[in-house]
């Protein structure tokens, strides 16, 4: 095992835990915290706020260094245009998350958890990766 995967597996150990910490793998708390208008539970956004805070430091970091800390090419984002794909994507990204409760994130580790109907969101997600990817490609829109 390489020490890319060990980190990778440790990052995503780490994530996995903060999102169950911060109760973002339940779909109650996600959709109280969104219910801005009715019985809105707050609590989310500093586990948000927190998250900023840790990429804003992050990302800083990562912008002085040309290579990753295991070596690897640094490759950050260089796309800063707001153009219609991404606030189209941002709305139906948004507009899922609002419905279902559940990100991609936290649908992953609520896999672990084994409940059918988690498997059939991941199922779908992928299938809307794959009809976007498709798209993107016979529209010859491809990044």
């Amino acid at each position: 095992m390489t020490r890319s995967t060990i980190a990778a597996f440790a990052i995503g150990l780490l994530f996995g835990l903060g999102l169950c910490v911060s109760g973002m793998i339940l779909p109650s708390k996600v959709k109280g915290f969104l219910d801005v208008a009715g019985a809105w539970d707050p609590s989310l956004a500093f586990v948000m706020g927190g998250a900023i805070g840790v990429g804003l430091i992050a990302f800083r970091f990562a912008r002085g260094r040309s290579r990753a800390l295991l070596g690897d090419e640094m490759r950050l984002p260089t796309n800063n245009r707001i153009d219609a794909p991404l606030v189209i994507g941002a709305t139906i990204f948004g507009a899922g998350w609002g419905l279902a409760g559940v990100c991609p994130g936290p649908a992953i580790v609520d896999l672990a958890f084994l409940e059918p109907q988690v498997a059939v969101f991941v199922l779908a997600m992928l299938a809307g990766m794959a009809i976007e990817k498709g798209a993107r490609g016979f529209i010859g829109g491809a990044r």
